[in-house]
């Protein structure tokens, strides 16, 4: 199937590489950066706001009410496998005061992690129960923690958007134990399934140079949109692990074979885009089946170079119809970077962003405020974030993704979020 669909439109992926290439080029050399998960680690040894804590909002005035103001949920912050009491109470406890505080600190939006190792915060046809609510992979809570994290942000007067990871299965040991029917397992001792799911780089991955593997993926979307009464889903920024060829040299191999008796095979970076394209394609198509005006969005990587290297073809989704409905880059750099500054960033990323029916929102980094990251110049103002929602705003962005929860109200970030919060709300 890939190598028909390649064949087939060969003319519009050389012009979508073409812009592609025109693009990051723009944006070479910011440092690589995974955002969301490595800064896990880090997030640990913060205590989430509480509702009582977190500081009051104020009603919005000059700024169009429709703004995004999202905050992103990683699956950390909802992780019921250490306490010691996992009932669904104690659940629905700890996200109410998620809720709650994010209201407090004017966001309307909540980004939930729903699907963070191929599993899942709901039941799923498809994927095993989350260890991050039933303490081991595989194992049911009795209760539906989707369901309820959506009735509660309605409830509270937002929206939440379903966070999915659609590749990773296993990263550094997490989760320590992966189901029996999880389909890396089931696969594995399928000898016709050989190379769908692939060890790299001291993790396990679904492997989408198979249409298989897509639609399993697409499948488990188009359940979440057509199960539950979410506002959006979201895909983040991990595809491809690696660059090293191994990962799927099988299935290049095959490729290569095959579309040499036509022509010119593509090179390896082009057709794993071009496997990533087909994914997104095959998502957004089955999500609009279920829910036509369901938003479907991407938060890639600032950096484009790196986007384009694990597979995310960013340019393309950015112009072309059919892929997202809003893109939001994590632009995790402050004004001091002395390789692309977070306005210049900004100003290309708008200018990407070529297809009128796609949203732009920016991807601001919560975490680094107030901390020694970038040779400490987070800590030459406490109005960084501040600045950047300004500068988002000049250069027409729609809005604003901020990471993550549990730097709403930590001593590092008070006053950075306490600032934002007069800028959001001006």
């Amino acid at each position: 199937m890939v190598i028909k669909l390649f064949n087939r439109h060969s003319i519009f992926i050389c012009i979508c590489l073409l812009a592609g290439v025109i693009a990051f080029t723009m944006l070479v050399n910011i440092g690589h950066n995974r955002f969301h998960e490595q800064s896990s680690a880090v997030s640990k040894s913060v205590s989430a706001p509480s509702a009582a804590s977190a500081p009051a909002a104020t009603a919005v005035t000059g700024v169009a009410s429709n703004e995004m103001r999202a905050v992103w949920v990683p699956y950390m912050n909802l992780n019921m496998s250490k306490e010691e009491d996992k009932s669904e109470k104690a659940f629905q406890k700890k996200f109410d005061a998620i809720v709650s505080g994010a209201k407090n600190c004017g966001m309307n939006t909540l980004i939930v992690h729903v699907r963070p190792f191929g599993d899942a915060l709901y039941p799923s046809a498809y994927f095993p129960w989350s260890h991050v609510v039933g303490g081991t992979q595989g194992v049911d809570p009795g209760y539906d923690p989707l369901a309820y994290m959506v009735e509660a942000s309605h409830k509270a007067g937002m929206k939440l958007h379903a966070w999915v990871n659609p590749m990773r299965i296993q990263v550094s040991g997490t989760p320590s134990i992966l189901a029996q029917g999880n389909p890396y397992n089931t696969w594995k001792s399928d000898a016709a399934k050989t190379g769908w799911a692939v060890d790299s780089t001291g993790g396990k991955y679904y492997n989408p140079a198979y249409p298989q593997v897509r639609r399993l993926i697409a499948d488990g979307v188009k359940e979440i949109a057509k199960n539950y009464n979410v506002d959006g889903i979201q895909f983040d920024d991990y595809f491809y692990p690696t660059q090293d060829g191994s990962f799927d040299k099988s299935a290049y191999d095959a490729y290569c074979a095959s579309a040499s008796k036509n022509g010119t095979p593509l090179s390896l970076p082009e057709w794993r885009r071009g496997n990533i394209n087909a994914l997104v394609f095959l998502v957004y198509s089955e999500i609009k089946s279920v829910k036509p005006n369901l938003p479907f969005g991407i938060a890639p990587q600032g950096n484009v170079q790196n986007d384009m290297n694990m597979g995310a073809d960013v340019a393309s989704w950015c112009s072309a119809q059919g892929y997202v409905d809003y893109i939001c880059p994590q632009l995790y750099v402050n004004f001091e970077n002395t390789v692309l500054p977070f306005d210049t960033a900004a100003q290309s990323w708008r200018k990407m962003v070529v297809n009128t029916n796609v949203k732009l929102y920016l991807g601001l980094a919560v975490y680094k405020s107030g901390s020694d990251a970038d040779s400490g110049t987070w800590k030459k103002s406490n109005n960084i974030l501040a600045q950047q929602v300004e500068v988002g705003r000049k250069t027409s962005c729609d809005g604003f993704m901020f990471y993550s929860w549990d730097y709403l109200n930590s001593d590092q970030t008070k006053e950075e979020v306490q600032n934002v919060m007069k800028v959001l709300n001006k």
